[in-house]
């Protein structure tokens, strides 16, 4: 039994039946003999049903946006940017997937040889609540154009978009079976990635569910991409544009209520302009409304459930016993609901949570640096390395910096990081391996494979 719960209220929303051991083989195989049918249909058709699901999902952008509103709490202006997001994944597979995946002619001493890229049969996908549509759209698109079929096993708290988005692809026009989605709980992954049809996993997650789906997933050797937890630094230079910087990093920290893995969360400030940054840092953090996500007036909604509410402030009360600082927040509202205050931490250092650990809620930590040595040493000194940012005025000395010596897989400079479809994105050390979106994230789940001919 799967139970969507309002965040904002604390209310039940809906009651879901799981599916059964029965239920789940039943999927799996019938997903599997569709491939056998799917893999041989044209780009051109697939391109089609892939265009009339972006059509749908701007047709039905404010119903989709209210969903998830209601489960997981986002506020509808960031919703419906989020489904528009999706459709935009959708268009740009539909349009450059063929593309992506021509052979590709090698000269060699044989008459002939190429590289042709083949989809390998069913993909699982493991997906998270805080963008319980986008997470989705950015693997399926292009597994499904690559001509793979995908089962979904998503959040158990956001069963409701998990279904719609079934939904979503038979009404626009794909065969019933291509794309299905498993009602189980986290127990039953295990023996969905051991079932023979499931060739791969795609997970998105928390680096401890990461290194448990590794486990499985290399025990029967089969592929996965993760895209896990991550502590993003943002460097603030001392020739930043200090007003500039300090809105692109409070919006970084409290898009989502602060609930993403790219989030900035880790504020790296030289000393010379510390002052002055967390000044402005903090006006653009407490002009934050935080409220009811259906409101149009609201900012930032509640955290997905309680009991992340209440580990992140654990985290932030254990930092303070530790000898960090609260600017502003820190501590939990006297209201309905699992909300948290945009919060700001300073003295902030190695040993407490808010410097070792994700917070995976709107708070933020700012440590202040002597020079960019130390900016560089204190952003890197981590064991995640999703993405990163820099704040500059020197251009060049921003682009060295993102491209050589921060260690992240996406870094921005004068930009708060997010991803983009034409763009790859996925993290090194401990927030995973792999890649999703573009060219890149279209050839992790196919047959690189080798034809020579004499």
């Amino acid at each position: 039994m799967l139970q969507s719960i309002n965040p904002a209220s604390g209310e039940l929303v809906k009651t879901y039946e799981s599916h059964s051991p029965e239920g789940v083989e039943k999927i799996i195989n019938s997903v599997d003999k569709t491939w056998h049918h799917w893999r041989s249909t044209s780009f051109m058709f697939r391109s089609q049903l892939m265009q009339n699901l972006a059509s749908l999902l701007r047709t039905n952008n404010e119903k989709l946006a209210l969903l998830m509103a209601l489960e997981m709490g986002k506020v509808k202006r960031e919703g419906l940017a989020e489904i528009e997001k999706c459709a935009w994944v959708c268009d740009y597979y539909a349009t450059h997937a063929e593309a992506f995946l021509e052979n590709d002619p090698i000269r060699t001493e044989a008459g002939k040889s190429f590289v042709s890229y083949q989809p390998l049969g069913t993909i699982l996908a493991i997906m998270p609540w805080n963008f319980p549509f986008w997470q989705v759209f950015r693997f399926a698109a292009p597994t499904l154009m690559a001509g793979n079929t995908a089962v979904l096993k998503h959040a158990s708290n956001v069963p409701g978009c998990a279904l719609a988005i079934e939904e979503l692809f038979r009404d626009a026009g794909f065969p019933e079976n291509v794309f299905r989605t498993l009602l189980v709980g986290s127990k039953e992954v295990a023996g969905v990635i051991r079932h023979r049809a499931v060739k791969a996993v795609s997970l998105t997650g928390s680096t401890p569910a990461g290194k448990s789906v590794a486990a499985l997933a290399g025990g029967e050797l089969k592929k996965c991409v993760l895209e896990l937890g991550g502590s993003d630094p943002y460097l603030i230079l001392p020739d930043a544009d200090l007003e500039l910087a300090a809105k692109k990093c409070a919006a970084g920290r409290l898009l989502n209520a602060g609930q993403s893995c790219i989030a900035a969360k880790r504020f790296i400030v030289d000393e010379k302009v510390y002052g002055h940054f967390l000044e402005l840092f903090t006006h653009e953090m407490a002009a934050a409304y935080f409220g009811d996500p259906t409101d149009e007036e609201t900012t930032m909604g509640p955290l997905a459930r309680a009991d992340l509410r209440n580990e992140l402030h654990q985290q932030v009360v254990s930092s303070v016993k530790k000898g960090a600082e609260v600017i502003i927040g820190g501590e939990i509202p006297h209201r309905k609901g699992a909300y948290y205050p945009p919060t700001i931490l300073e003295n902030v250092k190695p040993g407490m949570p808010a410097y070792e650990e994700e917070l995976f809620g709107p708070v933020a930590s700012v440590l202040k640096v002597k020079d960019l040595r130390e900016a560089i040493q204190v952003a890197n000194d981590t064991e995640f390395g999703l993405g990163a940012a820099v704040f500059t005025s020197d251009l060049l000395k921003g682009e060295n910096i993102a491209e050589m010596q921060l260690e992240a897989g996406s870094c921005f400079v004068n930009e708060f990081v997010k991803s983009d479809p034409r763009l790859p994105f996925g993290g090194i050390k401990t927030s995973g391996f792999g890649r999703e979106l573009s060219e890149y994230g279209i050839k992790e789940f196919v047959n690189i494979k080798t034809v020579v001919v004499r």
